[in-house]
């Protein structure tokens, strides 16, 4: 069977460059003899490959000579505990909720000291971004948070929010390397890697120095430490190993592609077309406002259950696969991250057009 093109919102889309790279140095990876699935986290070898990796990531980002980059385990949910846990100094943080991620956030963070809900879209179905440039910041809040884009409901911040001095948390897990972006503007940033980067089980932390501490929430687990991982170079303990090596195949890849520069301008014009024919439908119709759409995330529906029901299975017998909406809003979402191929987003709109001829 050939290879369909993949519009899940992770586990997503590989590069497929990546792939057989992969598959090439499966059973011996450059004269090791073995697999790295098989190769010791502790070894010269795979030291190489996670310090590789690290580095080339730094490159992508021009990331700060004082923020640390580590891969941890966990997914992005995690996250939700082990940031207050290390950054809720005053037990207390102010979140945006933008969406179910942000809000399972911000719930969790209830858990260790006052989270305060300071903005949220929940009003309109999370279909917008709220104006974020004049917020009810708390003085002694120990970050602001959000989530940067948001998968299910396909909304991005265009521009980031004023935090009066305050770090500012994101979790970027849909947006990760999707373009250029300026670290030195956030505490901490982090992303599972299994949208945009990788495969699922690894979340990637890039954080400030100064807000690694010893000073953690009593009772914080030594693996729920940024320190523990911050100091032994993100070897404390076994590492998704296989899962960070295919990473930095991906970094090298996105490199190759001409940066986050080169990347930004694909993902526009990808999404350009996607939301060009949504806006001249009489069929579908994007359920974003305009002003937040993402690039990476763009949901739609016919209004009719049944017809996106009958979309998302044609669809798929056409190789168009993983198009069903979130189980929680319906209808259909179509992940367009860096590795689908403007070819795979071409298709896809000339198979709506199709199908909007046999069902209007």
């Amino acid at each position: 069977m050939s290879r369909v093109y993949n519009f899940s919102a992770g586990p997503a889309v590989l590069p497929e460059e990546v792939l057989k790279e992969a598959a090439d140095e499966m059973l011996d990876y450059r004269g090791s003899g073995m697999s790295v699935m098989e190769m010791s986290h502790r070894s010269k070898t795979y030291d190489n490959i996670i310090k590789e990796a690290e580095k080339d990531l730094r490159e992508l980002m021009g990331i700060p000579d004082n923020y640390r980059v580590l891969f941890l385990q966990g997914g992005a949910s995690q996250q939700f505990a082990m940031i207050p846990m290390n950054l809720m100094k005053n037990r207390v943080a102010d979140y945006i909720i933008t969406g179910q991620w942000a809000k399972k956030a911000f719930t969790e963070a209830s858990l260790y000291g006052k989270a305060n809900a300071v903005a949220s879209s929940e009003d309109k179905t999370f279909s917008y971004i709220p104006d974020c440039s004049d917020l009810p910041i708390s003085e002694d809040a120990d970050y602001v948070y959000i989530c940067e884009n948001n998968t299910i409901y396909g909304t991005k911040f265009k521009a980031l929010p004023d935090t009066k001095g305050k770090p500012l948390v994101a979790d970027v897990s849909s947006c990760f390397l999707s373009e250029p972006v300026d670290v030195s503007r956030y505490g901490l940033i982090y992303g599972g890697v299994q949208k945009n980067i990788g495969p699922a089980g690894v979340v990637i932390v890039i954080i400030r120095e100064d807000l690694i501490t010893e000073d953690v929430l009593p009772g914080t687990p030594t693996m729920l430490r940024y320190k523990t991982h911050a100091d032994a170079g993100s070897l404390y303990n076994t590492p998704p190993a296989y899962g960070i090596y295919i990473c930095g195949k991906v970094f090298k890849w996105i490199s190759r592609m001409g940066g986050l520069s080169a990347m930004k301008a694909l993902n526009e014009k990808k999404a350009a077309i996607l939301y060009d024919f949504l806006d001249r439908s009489e069929l579908f119709k994007g359920t974003v406002e305009k002003s937040s759409r993402s690039l990476m995330n763009v949901p739609f529906v016919t209004g009719n259950e049944e017809l996106d029901a009958s979309f998302v299975r044609e669809a798929a017998e056409a190789g168009l696969v993983s198009l069903k909406g979130h189980r929680s809003v319906g209808g259909m979402r179509a992940s367009i991250y860096n590795a689908m191929p403007l070819a795979g987003v071409e298709k896809l709109v000339d198979f709506m057009e199709e199908f909007e001829r046999k069902h209007k």
